[in-house]
């Protein structure tokens, strides 16, 4: 009978969980790559030329073509820059609209009482049920009516309702977070002096800063990879922004671009994929907080 030594059989026990350990990172890594394929399929083929692309389906491509990304950022009278300052300016603002606007009308619902304050909620979260195509042709003709469509200033349609706390999503989150919020700090706030606006001012404005980070990395987000509103309200070129310039790469009439058109979409993903990034823990935060709690 041979005796086993407590480091052959420490060593024994170990090895299962090696194999569990394993597998779950190769299903890992499987999903990774099955997720970030098409990503590096486009990065892939925003260096092929106009004959390999129809050709060559692959990630890796025979001719290293780096002129796209020159010809795409030069390919119209003003350089392709001109558009990402554009979606800049609108997705910048945007954020500003629903962090304000949507966090004075969580706290309105969350923490004021007025009446008839259920029944608006109600009505408030019920519009989550209608699709935005749906909003868009009443928005259209009131805009328009308005004379903003196509005017001096042709981005006021984009961001007029973000400053008037219609997204009905920012403003329930928010209402989550800060039923979360111990009400004991609005009656410590009371009894020394504080009105409405200084407990909105100094306890939950400084305590929101998780749900307002979330707030604003979606509506940048969003706002940035907006296609449908913007090419809606937006009529000349040089209002563009970066998702409408990106469909006059492709003319049905002439020959299309698609070498420089995937060169500036990989271009496009880095202010999302670099704003992301920097509040990725912050954006984490603010999910925890605002959705578990309510």
């Amino acid at each position: 009978m041979v005796a086993t030594t407590p480091t052959a059989a420490r060593s024994t026990r170990r090895r299962p969980g090696n194999g569990r350990q394993f597998l779950r990172l190769a299903i890992l890594v499987g999903i990774v790559g099955v997720v970030l394929y098409p990503l590096i399929w486009m990065v892939g083929t925003s260096f092929k030329s106009q004959a390999e692309i129809v050709n060559n389906i692959g990630l890796v491509p025979e001719v290293f073509t780096p002129g796209n990304y020159t010809s795409g950022w030069t390919n119209f009278d003003f350089s392709f820059g001109r558009f990402f300052l554009n979606s800049a300016m609108v997705s910048l603002l945007t954020v500003v609209g629903n962090a304000v606007s949507c966090l004075l009308a969580a706290y309105a619902f969350a923490r004021l009482r007025f009446r008839l304050r259920g029944m608006w909620f109600t009505l408030m979260i019920g519009t989550l049920l209608l699709p935005g195509h749906v909003l868009i042709i009443p928005q259209y003709i009131l805009f328009r009516s308005l004379g903003l469509v196509g005017g001096d200033w042709p981005y006021l349609p984009l961001l007029i309702p973000q400053f008037l706390a219609t997204e009905a999503f920012f403003i329930f989150l928010m209402v989550q977070f800060m039923r979360g919020i111990p009400r004991e700090l609005d009656e410590a706030a009371k009894i020394d002096g504080a009105t409405a606006f200084g407990i909105f001012r100094h306890v939950i404005l400084p305590l929101s800063r998780p749900a307002l980070v979330t707030t604003a990395i979606f509506s940048f987000i969003w706002t940035w990879n907006d296609f449908f509103r913007q090419l809606v309200f937006l009529s000349e070129l040089q209002d563009y922004t970066v998702p409408v310039a990106l469909t006059l790469f492709i003319d049905s009439t002439s020959a299309s671009a698609v070498g420089p058109m995937f060169a500036m979409s990989v271009l496009s993903l880095l202010p999302v994929f670099l704003f992301f990034l920097a509040f990725q823990r912050l954006l984490v935060e603010g999910i925890n907080t605002s959705g578990l709690k309510g």
